[in-house]
């Protein structure tokens, strides 16, 4: 049985356990105190199973019923009351450090951005909401981050917001320690003739990238991110020209031509396209100009009219128009003329040749 003031749980437990456990010490039915005390069984049943907090009133009145002191009762009233909002506030901090986790992993793929090296390992998660701002150029996670890009990505898979604004971002920070000169869009255009001259050998594809910085256009190479499915990227960085990106997703020279020259149309667009969400016709539209830039639309309409094709002539048309016979095949095998199974070693790959971050 209880004496006077002596209870040292080991935990915090409710008044209605300890009083249930002196009910059955003594022998006693709840019905039996409702008696003693004068109270309703319901009230004795509500303390009991904690529903009901023990009262000044009620201290008293079990304290006169059992032979204790009211103040046992308020206090372990208090000290339970405290516990419960200890471990409610917890469980709010709880709840709340897990909406801020998962935030963090909404915006961008914590583990592949912390294996790459792009936001630092910190235990702490203030620490790596700082790190991630500091990444997205956020003042805070709650902000919203703003891309002003056209994508170009892979129509068969959903890219996820997460991976493809990490991998932009990525792009922006490379972007920003490259010096070049003014942009001169005029200048560039006329001298797409001579970049895409460099398009007849693999090897030669970094001078094609020297000459997009020839013309204050600053190019980065950054090996994609896991689910973001982006090829190409092209946006303005502030007001000093525009940046494109490039993840090799494809690591062939179809795809490292047409990705190049589809972002270099966006950034020769006087509309200048800053968004994320581009219509279709705009992405047709660039993809209409970059084929026609890579290969000559009258020549190959001739060389595509009817005719049967093998490695020689494919190889054939690429040396009559300057171009490696890699990027011919790529655009008979996307509109179907010849099957992806054939001719496979013509694409050749191009990192090789490049400079690619991680």
């Amino acid at each position: 049985m209880l004496e006077s003031g002596q209870i040292v749980p080991r935990r915090v437990p409710s008044p209605g356990e300890v009083l249930r456990r002196e009910l059955e010490a003594r022998g006693w039915t709840q019905a039996d105190l409702a008696g003693v005390t004068g109270r309703p069984a319901q009230a004795i049943n509500e303390i009991v199973q904690g529903k009901k907090e023990v009262t000044p009133e009620t201290a008293l009145a079990l304290s006169a019923a059992l032979g204790t002191t009211a103040e046992l009762w308020l206090n372990l009233e208090s000290k339970y009351r405290l516990h419960q909002a200890q471990q409610n506030r917890a469980r709010t901090k709880q709840v709340e450090a897990i909406a801020r986790r998962g935030r963090l992993q909404r915006l961008v793929p914590l583990k592949e951005l912390i294996k790459r090296g792009w936001v630092r390992k910190v235990s702490a998660l203030s620490d790596l909401e700082r790190e991630v701002c500091a990444f997205l150029g956020l003042r805070s996670i709650e902000d919203e981050p703003v891309l002003g890009a056209s994508f170009r990505h892979s129509q068969v898979r959903r890219p996820e917001p997460g991976p493809q604004l990490a991998w932009v971002k990525r792009v922006e920070h490379l972007a920003r320690a490259q010096e070049v000169p003014p942009f001169d869009a005029a200048r560039l255009e006329a001298d797409i003739p001579a970049l895409i001259a460099h398009a007849r050998r693999v090897e030669d594809a970094p001078r094609a990238l020297d000459v997009l910085r020839q013309h204050g256009v600053r190019v980065v190479l950054l090996k994609h991110v896991e689910r973001s499915y982006v090829d190409g990227v092209a946006f303005w960085l502030d007001e000093d020209g525009p940046v494109i990106g490039l993840s090799l997703r494809y690591d062939r020279v179809d795809a490292f031509w047409f990705t190049l020259l589809h972002e270099i149309a966006h950034i020769l667009d006087p509309r200048r396209i800053a968004h994320l969400d581009v219509e279709d016709g705009e992405e047709s539209e660039a993809n209409s100009r970059a084929g026609d830039w890579l290969i000559p639309p009258d020549a190959y309409g001739k060389f595509t009219a009817g005719q049967r094709f093998s490695e020689a002539s494919i190889t054939s048309f690429a040396a009559s128009v300057g171009r490696h016979p890699g990027i011919v095949l790529g655009r008979l095998q996307h509109e179907e003329i010849v099957h992806f199974s054939r001719f496979r070693h013509l694409l050749r790959k191009v990192s090789p040749y490049l400079d690619v971050s991680v």
